[in-house]
């Protein structure tokens, strides 16, 4: 069975649902950002059970098809940033609508409507949380940030930055511990 998990952003969400399916004595055959495979087929009390235990620690069972679409794409983005140097051959549109089986132009008007943002929007969002996070660590400079995140140059990056954040980077590198959003939050 397959189900769907809202705001999976990380490894250890990943390994705090595994332990809820564990406890609950359920086979896990596959588990990623979002989306949960299990052997067993669960009736609707073992569901809600399952929905109690997740929620306690902050994630949503998503029983919508367009919001556990929404929440794929969300997943992907996650995914894609989390990579050490990503590139892409093709526009984050058709990577989307390959990965996902669907035409773009659906899943933007879903995103839209469902997020209330556009996946572009919401894609920036993440990526400046995660300059944000490079950042706080301190461990690469803004030019290598730059280059991790795919960005055309750091005068873009600092642009966007700003347009986001309010601050330039090297401001925020001043306040920084107070100014970065949760990324399930987003």
């Amino acid at each position: 069975m397959r189900i769907y998990v809202k705001n999976m952003v990380c490894h250890r969400c990943i390994l705090a649902v595994e332990q809820i399916l564990q406890k609950l004595n359920y086979t896990v055959v596959d588990i990623q950002l979002g989306k949960v495979e299990i052997q067993e087929q669960l009736d609707d009390k073992a569901l809600e059970q399952l929905r109690q235990q997740v929620e306690a620690i902050g994630f949503e069972l998503l029983d919508d098809k367009e919001r556990q679409l929404v929440a794929q794409i969300k997943s992907l983005l996650i995914r894609l940033l989390q990579s050490e140097h990503w590139t892409l051959e093709t526009p984050l549109s058709s990577y989307l609508a390959e990965q996902v089986n669907r035409d773009y132009l659906y899943l933007t008007q879903l995103f839209s409507q469902i997020e209330s943002t556009t996946i572009e929007q919401y894609f920036i969002q993440l990526k400046i949380e995660r300059v944000k996070e490079l950042l706080t660590y301190g461990e690469l400079t803004l030019k290598e940030i730059t280059f991790r995140l795919n960005y055309s140059s750091v005068a873009h990056l600092s642009a966007q930055f700003k347009k986001i954040t309010g601050m330039t980077p090297t401001a925020f590198k001043q306040v920084m511990p107070h100014h970065r959003t949760q990324i399930d939050l987003l």
